[in-house]
């Protein structure tokens, strides 16, 4: 999300970004399966550069994280939460969409029962949050945040409302293309994924570090959402189509949980 501006002398132009994406997506060891999740430490994306793990991660007894107690309950997740244009006042501002898909395992069976949950800006480009100051209008009608269960086939569906992009303060006239975040929960709290998706078309994803650390380009096409006409609805909304593969060769790229 976007804060308080940087002044842009202090921060690298968008040429000088793009040229060192092109330059890491060239590098022999960008390339290979490992390369199709995003790398944690991709300069381009500066913030990775201090936040990333420096050491091996500490292996721990599941029993003493309450792995075997669930994260939720199915009765608690109401089929209305996954209309992200309801509950409010009045209707939001922006292009009604509809985003389904289906979840599936590394051997493309469908995983039933997975609460996925979604959160995005607004048409304008702006979350509900505190921490986000982008001088963008707030929708009284939108919060941005919705979920649901996947059934038996593994399909989830939401509605809601194309989000807009937004500036954020990477580099000199930074801007993420549109997105929704995903949220994916197992069984238990340890088991959630996290991952973004895009949209088809948009010259953004071009100039995103985030999106361009996935070096694979197949992997990172994995993260954008085919627009569906069969999904769109007549007079009410268009229709994009978006799976989700948990583990295997052609698994969705996941995120750690503190990117943008």
């Amino acid at each position: 999300m976007s804060s308080v501006p940087v002044p842009a002398s202090r921060l690298p132009t968008q040429t000088a970004i793009s040229a060192e994406i092109a330059t890491l997506h060239q590098d022999p060891r960008c390339a290979g399966a490992a390369q199709q999740r995003p790398r944690l430490d991709f300069a381009p994306y500066r913030s990775s550069l201090t936040r990333h793990p420096t050491k091996d991660l500490h292996h721990v007894d599941p029993e003493t994280i309450e792995r075997a107690a669930p994260c939720f309950g199915h009765w608690d997740v109401d089929p209305l939460e996954a209309d992200l244009t309801i509950g409010h006042a009045g209707e939001p501002i922006g292009e009604r969409i509809i985003v389904t898909g289906r979840v599936l395992d590394g051997h493309g069976r469908p995983v039933q029962g997975q609460l996925v949950e979604v959160w995005q800006a607004n048409a304008g480009g702006r979350y509900v949050h505190q921490g986000d100051q982008h001088p963008a209008p707030l929708d009284p009608n939108f919060t941005g945040a919705g979920r649901t269960l996947t059934d038996d086939a593994g399909w989830y569906r939401f509605t809601t409302i194309k989000p807009g992009p937004y500036p954020w303060r990477n580099h000199n006239n930074a801007w993420r293309p549109a997105h929704v975040h995903f949220s994916l929960f197992g069984t238990d709290f340890t088991q959630r994924l996290v991952t973004q998706m895009y949209f088809p078309g948009d010259p953004l994803l071009a100039l995103d570090p985030i999106y361009q650390s996935i070096t694979d380009p197949e992997a990172r096409g994995r993260l954008v959402a085919t627009y569906d006409h069969d999904v769109t609805t007549h007079e009410w909304a268009t229709g994009y189509r978006w799976d989700v593969v948990l583990s295997g060769g052609t698994s969705t790229p996941l995120e750690q949980e503190d990117d943008q």
